[in-house]
């Protein structure tokens, strides 16, 4: 069967028809590989449940499993299953939702994750959606003068408050710390060459290198550029979908909008290269990508 690359819409997102993510072959993966460089995140529909082992070793295709601060520093007394799969799991007795805010998965690793995988195994019978927004074209839209701005800039990445506050795990030592970490505001990509914006909601502080006030009005304005409808796309889960987005690029927000229904599925998720800051007076934006630059409506 031909694979079948579906573009979502002109920012990003695209469904892949035609595979099966058990028994991908070189030459399937490579396309699937390409169209998650293009798309910065891909959706397969119609998949049988995926094994522990078929999960990671489709993850292994992408690099090396990255483990999960909870695993790292808070593990459970029975070692958690296997290294590197996170089992998420929301119900009527949750008090909270992994993923209900925009975010990029752990950045606030030294080196966060590129690639993350989820199934989804049950789903909720309306609800439930994950939406993706693309940092390339929240990137693209800011003016000339502020791109000016931020060159340089670091900003400060925390799950302090995320992990510890919001989750309430503990670590098992009392006295470590979840990890905490500067990155560039904007990162350069490095398979697509392209300038990335790189905050979020979930894990980044504050802005370095400038005064508080300063700092914390120009972090709120691009959180909520980051967020704009139009760098969107948005995915109704069905039953044993998988997606694949890349954090480099895209941040993401599941939405909870179903209780008190269930959500239930595993995810995994590949180390990333520590983050590479974006220079305007050094890099150029490749070819095939130049004059795509989204606009700033009315």
């Amino acid at each position: 069967m031909a694979i079948d690359v579906t573009p979502l819409t002109p920012t990003l997102g695209a469904e892949i028809a035609g595979v099966d993510l058990s028994a991908l072959d070189e030459e399937q993966f490579a396309t699937v590989f390409d169209a998650f460089v293009d798309h910065s995140v891909i959706f397969f529909r119609d998949q049988a449940a995926l094994s522990v082992d078929q999960h990671l070793a489709l993850a292994r295709r992408f690099g090396e499993v990255h483990v999960h601060p909870f695993e790292r520093l808070a593990p459970s007394p029975d070692g958690g299953g296997s290294r590197g799969l996170l089992r998420m799991h929301t119900t009527a007795d949750s008090r909270v939702a992994a993923g209900n805010r925009w975010h990029s998965d752990v950045s606030c690793d030294e080196r966060p994750p590129q690639a993350s995988i989820l199934q989804l195994h049950d789903v909720p019978p309306v609800g439930g959606d994950t939406l993706f927004s693309g940092m390339y074209a929240a990137y693209e839209s800011l003016s000339d003068r502020m791109k000016r701005f931020l060159d340089g800039l670091t900003a400060h990445h925390s799950g302090e408050d995320s992990y510890r506050k919001l989750f309430r795990v503990e670590t098992v030592d009392p006295g470590a710390t979840w990890p905490a970490v500067d990155h560039p505001v904007v990162r350069r990509h490095p398979d697509s060459g392209r300038p990335a914006l790189y905050v979020n909601r979930e894990f980044t502080e504050y802005m370095n290198d400038l005064p508080k006030e300063e700092g914390k009005a120009l972090l709120a304005f691009l959180l909520d550029h980051s967020e704009r409808v139009d760098f969107q796309c948005r995915f109704a889960w069905t039953r044993n979908a998988v997606a694949i987005w890349d954090n480099r690029c895209v941040l993401h927000h599941a939405l909870w909008d179903y209780w008190p229904h269930e959500r239930r599925g595993h995810r995994i998720s590949v180390v990333g290269e520590r983050p590479a800051a974006w220079r305007l007076d050094h890099d150029r934006v490749p070819a095939e990508h130049r004059g795509s630059t989204v606009r700033l409506t009315a």
